[in-house]
């Protein structure tokens, strides 16, 4: 390697203050002749088998009003709705302009771009479907998925980070690490800290919570503040998305205002709804 090529190398070297080096992983878990497969697919696949094993549990638990036989079909229209949402939300949410300009790229999948609240709006028209179908109250429903979706947000963070992509703002904290492909300033993690606190808290806490019958509503008002809050304050140090930025008054990104409306929602559904506990 000749010097200037040595230069280039050492100037993504972190900083004294930085400890840690995004390991680079290689997005693309396995290869089969022309086919890549990749991190980000294999983690949505294990968010719905964990999700169904999970479920298959809770169904299997006494009184849960719930048969194992009914997961299959759950999980399918959850996966469809968090698909087809999450895709969907990106393009309306998030890079409108590009996709009204090029709609048929909506469908272009492989090419990455997914949105939590577009995906979580996806589930919960899914399970509006699943309850009509049913004849379940869609609360019983919504109920039921709520204490799983840690394990998938977790599972999807961790792609986020494999894939050195939505990650944090600069900073010169000692855990601060550098990214690659962000350039050679120490960042925050902030793949990894959503991961540990809009996944695999959030999963604990739903998961204690609804061992025991709780109100309708109540696990699922649960997991909107929940989340909400977590995701609002670790906007913070996550890095806005380039072709936004800050949305209004200098701060605001565009995950914080979508976030606000499931705070006040879970809100409201924790706080005012009552009844008889339901069923798991």
């Amino acid at each position: 390697m000749d010097a200037a090529g040595r230069i280039e190398y050492y100037s993504f070297l972190p900083s004294p203050s930085c400890m840690f080096v995004h390991p680079e992983f290689d997005p693309i878990a396995l290869s089969i002749g022309p086919l890549d497969i990749r991190w980000y697919g294999l983690m949505y696949l294990f968010t719905f088998l964990a999700g169904g094993l999970l479920a298959a549990y809770r169904a299997r638990q006494p009184d849960s009003g719930w048969k194992v036989e009914e997961i299959s079909d759950l999980v399918f229209y959850c996966a469809l709705g968090a698909i087809l949402g999450g895709r969907l939300g990106y393009a309306l949410f998030y890079n409108f302009a590009y996709y009204f300009e090029h709609p048929m790229q909506v469908f272009y999948v492989w090419t990455g771009g997914m949105s939590f609240h577009g995906g979580l709006i996806g589930v919960l028209i899914a399970m509006l479907v699943y309850a009509r179908k049913t004849g379940r109250v869609f609360l019983q429903v919504s109920d039921f998925v709520a204490p799983f979706c840690g394990v998938g947000i977790a599972a999807v963070r961790f792609a986020n980070f494999i894939n050195q992509e939505l990650w944090g703002r600069t900073t010169d904290s000692p855990i601060g690490m550098v990214f690659p492909l962000a350039g050679p300033e120490p960042r925050h993690a902030s793949q990894l800290y959503e991961m540990l606190f809009e996944g695999i808290v959030l999963f604990i806490i739903l998961w204690v919570y609804t061992s025991k019958p709780r109100a309708l509503g109540k696990s699922s008002g649960l997991f909107l503040m929940l989340y909400g809050v977590a995701r609002f304050s670790l906007e913070f140090v996550r890095e806005p998305d380039a072709h936004l930025g800050p949305i209004a008054f200098n701060w605001l990104t565009m995950g914080q205002l979508l976030t606000v409306p499931m705070i006040i929602m879970g809100g409201l559904i924790f706080s005012g709804v009552f009844g008889k506990p339901s069923k798991h």
